[in-house]
């Protein structure tokens, strides 16, 4: 058998070499491995930060819906005061939940919009079309039976809501 001075480097390199691509093999498993868990955990931050921006846009909803609107401020009122006091609280609400439309889809913000506009356009025409005379429980009754009678976009608005959130999550 011929004896060379490089045999206990190959055979070195014989052993180490499956070692070295196991090692590789484990470690971009284990690399693999965490990317997957950090996107399903970033996954299920956006899911919950998607259903909490529903949720505030279905409270910022209901609390403009007319019958919850009609039982803000003091009843001593006058009835241009109660318009704006109204209209100021809207227009600040939205504000403040203007963020959650990057949760919603360009379709249900528009929704949102609306229903805000909607409302806003209704206090407006209702207050126009009230004698100088009518009081603020006047106003507030009239303002009641218009959205009554027309139609009900709010809860409409929640609804598509309820159907989106149900198929995105």
């Amino acid at each position: 058998m011929i004896e060379s001075p490089y045999f206990p480097y190959a055979f070195a390199l014989l052993i180490a070499v499956p070692f070295l691509i196991y090692t590789r093999q484990f470690v971009y498993s284990y690399i693999k491995f965490k990317k997957q868990e950090l996107n399903f955990l970033t996954v299920k931050g956006q899911s919950e930060q998607r259903i909490h921006a529903y949720e505030r846009i279905t409270l910022f909803l209901e609390r403009i819906k007319p019958a919850n609107l009609v039982t803000k401020f003091d009843e001593n009122l006058a009835t241009h005061e109660y318009l704006f006091l109204i209209e100021k609280t809207i227009n600040e609400e939205f504000d403040y939940n203007a963020s959650q439309q990057l949760y919603l889809t360009k379709n249900s913000w528009n929704k949102v919009v609306n229903c805000k506009n909607n409302t806003l356009h209704l206090l407006h025409k209702t207050y126009e079309n009230l004698s100088n005379e009518s009081t603020l429980q006047d106003y507030k009754t009239v303002f009641l039976m218009n959205y009554m009678n027309g139609e009900d976009y709010i809860s409409t608005c929640i609804e598509d809501l309820r159907k989106e959130n149900l198929i995105i999550n």
